[in-house]
């Protein structure tokens, strides 16, 4: 159980409408909210359960009506003077909110029945949220305000999302009191009192620091080493407090500083296991939420004494969040800790490990600090959850290039019954995995194949996807290869083919492929009834990536000269096709790099060295079009990070201030959203205006692209009011990973299901 003193994310004003209810409810993700009168006095309690009954007893609903009318008027309660033990027994099966009131009846506080997890100012500690990441300042200030402030921003900028520093009131701290407190002490607490005399910073001047904190919104915790030190922390409105391990055992201490009802981070350095039970049951009896660091309380501290494994015992023996606070040098043990299950990272910061004082050897520069965010972030990230497994987009490419397939070991005729020595397995893994030959023997095929086709989930099924004649509101093509056109246009008739050229196919003769064409695809006049649009290779031969910005002179001019070489290609396909207007033709510009995305301020160069590229080029006879792109592109069966052509706003203002238009891929554009945090909406809004060309497609996360129409993120409706509105005469395929593989089927569904909203 822990008290929750910060009322505000429970609470709405009886007079509130209904709906401001349930919007609070699912905030707070607690399923519960209570109502109280301007004055703070608890009026009732609100859960899901509450407003089922309240709009099942209205014949006309109104959700703008006061909630105190959906509110159970008698919730239990309990005094807000009421100990632990005895709110305890309020909790049942389905409440584990009791809130807790005055002498006057007023809402104060609120018991829940959980010790997991809690908030420090904006962030959520506990399992299930980001690793916290604490920048350890403590006395690295050496007594400067103006320093202190430094490493405050410092830290913002590195990526830390608490401050900590320390407060002590060396008259009620110390035993010796009279001019030199260090008289008569040992060695050891001789220097660490000269230090603190000269260093240590009185409330007033340190709370200009918080206050600086709160500018530059980082969230401050603080260590009170005393009494009188937690009563100005407390007065003074800090989210949490940070327990030293040296006061583990002052359970005195403990217990003052848990009274006010402010969350507490205690680390557990210099201390047995007994003494950590003595001071978890202390910290229990408070009702504070609270959490435990392991730490080993030596500077530096040698690897061998670190011993993280005691991380769960940790866990276990504190039944509340656990983290770790580092004195070791280096970075990759705190990373450890978190694969351990830290959810809270702790770690001094300097800006000069040269400086005064033992804290400074073993502290982090900014640049470290900056570093280990950014590790803990990827580790976190990688741990991922404990759901089934499922395949990743990447690993559904390699699969493609690296798995095998059933394929027919000779001819079978539609209607014959699969025998086992009629299949084989060979790569790719295009078709059906090995591990469906089971269920493939016996079966009736629904189709004729030569040896070596591929079989594919439809040949386990009766029926499959096939193309047909489609109705849209706007040009509509299919992506083509040179060798499958024939077959991709044999039972539909799009306006347009767009050939996703591989670079072996730009070392192709096309002309026996079209001369191979059957009579009835063609015109009297021998070409076919459509136009063309053309797609860039997204790889060519030596692992070379087109990359229009690079900063390398090689591989600029080399981008330089396969995309123009394209363009020609381009030009001599329009023979074939009733063009009655330049094709298209799609590039993906570059500007990917391998370990990180760049900032705002690094793309500008990348855009401007785009521009000098295009300048260069003559296309002549096309449409250049830039295509938009995802934040986590899959290239060379691995991912990467792009930059430019992903943020929807230096997209549109790169297309504007050089006249380039745009394939708007929905799918790529879905992802950047999600990944930059914005409605896919305002992204369509400004892009749509430059856009020439569409792939329609859909995309799921932050790297799920090329999913198939209706089963991502897309709204699929709102898309395409959208572009009905700003780009109607915009032609699309639909570009379904994988759906030219079992016939098109990919592509016949997704045609199937966008008839029903272009």
């Amino acid at each position: 159980m822990i008290i929750e003193r910060n009322v505000v994310p429970f609470v709405v004003h009886g007079e509130d409408p209904v709906l401001r209810a349930l919007e609070k409810i699912t905030d707070n993700r607690s399923r519960i909210i209570f109502c109280i009168s301007e004055h703070g006095h608890l009026l009732g309690a609100i859960t899901d359960g509450d407003v089922r009954r309240w709009l099942a007893g209205q014949e006309h609903v109104d959700l703008s009506r006061p909630c105190v009318e959906a509110a159970n008027p008698v919730p239990r309660t309990a005094s807000v003077t009421a100990t632990p033990a005895q709110i305890r027994p309020l909790f049942t099966p389905v409440v584990d909110h009791v809130p807790l009131v005055d002498e006057r009846g007023r809402l104060v506080a609120v018991a829940v029945n959980r010790r997991d997890g809690f908030r420090i100012g904006h962030h959520e500690v506990g399992r299930g949220s980001p690793v916290l990441l604490v920048a350890e300042i403590g006395n690295n200030h050496n007594g400067s305000v103006d320093l202190a402030k430094r490493l405050v921003d410092e830290a913002a900028d590195a990526g830390a999302d608490i401050v900590k520093f320390q407060l002590r009131d060396l008259a009620a701290l110390y035993r010796n009191t009279g001019a030199d407190p260090a008289a008569g002490e040992d060695l050891g607490p001789q220097y660490t009192l000269d230090l603190l005399t000269r260093f240590n910073l009185p409330p007033d001047r340190l709370f200009t620091v918080f206050d600086h904190a709160r500018e530059r919104g980082i969230d401050v915790m603080c260590t009170p080493w005393d009494l009188p030190s937690v009563d100005a922390l407390v007065d003074y409105g800090i989210p949490a407090m940070k327990i030293a391990s040296a006061d583990l055992t002052n359970h005195a201490l403990l217990a003052y500083a848990a009274a006010p009802g402010v969350p507490l981070v205690v680390s557990t350095g210099m201390s047995t296991e007994a003494e950590i039970v003595d001071a978890v049951e202390v910290l229990r009896a408070s009702g504070t939420a609270y959490a435990l660091l392991h730490c080993q309380s030596t500077y530096p501290a040698p690897f061998k004494d670190v011993n993280l494994r005691y991380l769960a015992r940790l866990a276990q023996l504190g039944g509340c969040p656990v983290g770790y606070s580092g004195h070791e040098r280096g970075i990759h043990v705190p990373l450890a800790a978190v694969g351990l299950g830290a959810t809270i990272i702790e770690k001094h910061l300097t800006v000069d490990k040269g400086l005064e004082g033992n804290d400074h050897t073993v502290s982090l520069l900014p640049a470290e600090f900056a570093e280990l965010v950014r590790r803990v972030r990827e580790v976190e990230e990688a741990l991922g959850t404990t759901q089934p497994r499922t395949v990743s987009t990447g690993e559904q490419m390699n699969r493609v290039n690296l798995a095998k397939s059933l394929v027919a070991a000779r001819p079978i005729t539609a209607g014959e019954v699969i025998t086992e020595d009629a299949v084989e397995i060979r790569s790719p893994g295009r078709g059906l995995q090995p591990n469906a030959l089971a269920r493939l023997v016996g079966r009736t095929a629904n189709r004729p194949l030569g040896t070596g086709d591929f079989f594919y989930a439809t040949d386990l099924t009766d029926a499959s996807p096939a193309g047909r004649a489609y109705s849209f509101r706007r040009p509509w093509g299919l992506p083509v290869r040179y060798h499958d056109l024939a077959a991709m246009t044999r039972d539909v008739h799009p306006d347009f083919v767009e050939f996703h050229f591989s670079y072996m196919d730009l070392d192709l003769d096309p002309e026996p492929f079209f001369a191979d064409l059957p009579d009835r695809l063609l015109r009297d006049d021998g070409r076919l009834p459509m136009t063309l649009t053309t797609h860039l290779p997204d790889l060519f031969a030596g692992d070379f990536i087109v990359d229009l910005a690079a900063a390398d002179d090689d591989v600029w001019e080399r981008s330089i000269a396969e995309v123009q070489r394209t363009i020609g290609i381009t030009r001599a396909l329009t023979r074939w096709f009733t063009v009655e207007q330049d094709p298209v033709m799609v590039l993906t510009m570059g500007g990917f790099t391998h370990d990180r995305h760049l900032p705002a301020t690094e793309r500008e160069a990348g855009y401007a060295r785009i521009a000098r590229a295009l300048a260069r080029l003559d296309a002549s006879g096309v449409r250049l079009t830039a295509q938009t792109l995802p934040p986590f592109p899959w290239l060379l069966g691995g991912q990467r990070y792009h930059n430019l052509f992903m943020d929807p706003a230096d997209t549109a203002e790169f297309a504007r201030a050089h006249d380039v238009r745009l394939t708007l891929d929905v799918s790529h554009t879905r992802l950047a959203a999600t990944f930059l945090g914005i409605p896919l909406a305002d992204a369509v809004a400004l892009l749509a205006p430059w856009t020439e060309h569409l792939h329609l497609v859909d995309g799921v996360g932050v790297d799920g692209e090329g999913v198939q129409v209706g089963e991502g993120d897309v709204d699929w409706p709102e898309l395409a009011r959208q572009l009905d509105d700003l780009a109607p005469d915009a032609g699309f395929i639909p570009e379904i990973w994988q759906g030219h593989v079992d016939g098109g089927a990919g592509f016949w569904t997704a045609l199937e299901r966008l008839e029903q909203w272009f």
